[in-house]
């Protein structure tokens, strides 16, 4: 809860009660993510050059970003989806970071797929 804010240049405060919104506690590296976002007007293109990770990559963390900030996206199934951007995301970064063949990943990919529930 915030009681008071100051401006440090000419020294203005509001005293209240302030409730935060749901980003001011996010963690990093989820913070960092969504700043990024923001600065680059939501061009996911751009965040991708910027972090020179995958399109695909880029859009797994935005998806866990939004998720660790309460942002949760209604499933379509009725079980849920068991496969998470995160499990995607650690496929593709190891890929990205040769620890992985393309055929390793892209069978890591279908195991994930082949375990949703229907």
């Amino acid at each position: 809860m915030v009681t008071r804010l100051q401006c440090p240049a000419c020294g203005t405060e509001v005293a209240g009660r302030f409730t935060p919104g749901r980003l001011v506690n996010l963690p990093e590296p989820h913070a960092s993510l969504l700043e990024l976002f923001l600065r680059v007007r939501g061009n996911v293109k751009e965040m991708e050059r910027e972090l020179r990770l995958s399109y695909p990559t880029v859009r797994a963390r935005l998806e866990e970003a939004l998720e660790a900030a309460g942002f949760v996206r209604a499933s379509p199934s009725a079980g849920g989806e068991e496969t998470t951007a995160a499990q995607r995301s650690a496929v593709l970064d190891a890929l990205e970071r040769g620890e992985l063949t393309a055929r390793e990943a892209a069978k890591r990919l279908r195991g994930l797929r082949e375990r949703r529930p229907r």
